[in-house]
């Protein structure tokens, strides 16, 4: 489990618009409603990203940050079992948040999400799965940039998602609400049926939680 106290010490609770400036890389100006909390007004709400059928009778609602390492391990080591055996037989669906803990995984996520709805968990997986090479580069934005391309971004597409700021706002709000709305303070975080679970779950740690509410 990765917190934002040990990876960034800048996040605080009361210097909300300090944390989405630091994230972002200052390079240009933060909403001011993120300074209080408030809904984003600018640009449309975007959809959720989620694997699984709409109708499913348990949602798990993960936060996860792109470099978070403990992230990575769950997508690699528990993902895959539980969407053969839940996701894919229509019994969980799993709902993805971004909460990037920093800037490298606030770009990470901008990227994947201009990747599309149908590209979008594919970049995901990719991102986990060489974030080493990348997170440790030394132009970590390049280095996603160029596994942006392999997967059919252009270098113009990834510079206008960089720059996209309603995205950005989107991103930066649902890590804030993650806050606010289910305590999240470290990833990787879970809400299953209201409460919230730190730290990389086991398939089996999954399935005593979702036992009792299947059918």
């Amino acid at each position: 489990m990765e917190s934002k106290l040990t990876l960034m010490r800048v996040f605080r609770p009361t210097a909300v618009l300090f944390v989405a400036a630091a994230i972002a890389g200052i390079a240009k100006p933060v909403h001011p409603a993120l300074a209080t909390g408030e809904t984003v007004p600018s640009g449309p709400v975007l959809e959720e990203m989620a694997l699984g059928r709409d109708d499913a009778p348990v949602t798990i609602v993960e936060y996860a940050s792109l470099s978070c390492s403990h992230c990575a391990t769950f997508h690699e080591e528990t993902l895959p079992a539980l969407r053969e055996k839940y996701i894919d037989t229509g019994k969980v669906r799993l709902v993805f948040r971004e909460f990037p803990l920093e800037r490298t995984a606030f770009w990470a996520s901008i990227i994947a999400r201009c990747a599309g709805e149908k590209r979008y968990f594919a970049f995901i997986d990719v991102f986990f799965k060489k974030q080493q090479a990348w997170y440790s580069a030394e132009d970590p934005f390049e280095a996603l940039a160029r596994l942006a391309r392999l997967g059919g971004l252009s270098a113009r597409d990834v510079e206008a998602c960089r720059e996209d700021k309603a995205l950005g706002d989107y991103i930066l709000q649902t890590r804030l609400d993650g806050e606010r709305d289910h305590g999240i303070d470290s990833t990787p975080s879970f809400v299953i049926d209201g409460r919230t679970y730190r730290g990389v779950l086991t398939l089996e740690q999954i399935e005593r939680i979702i036992a009792p509410l299947l059918p």
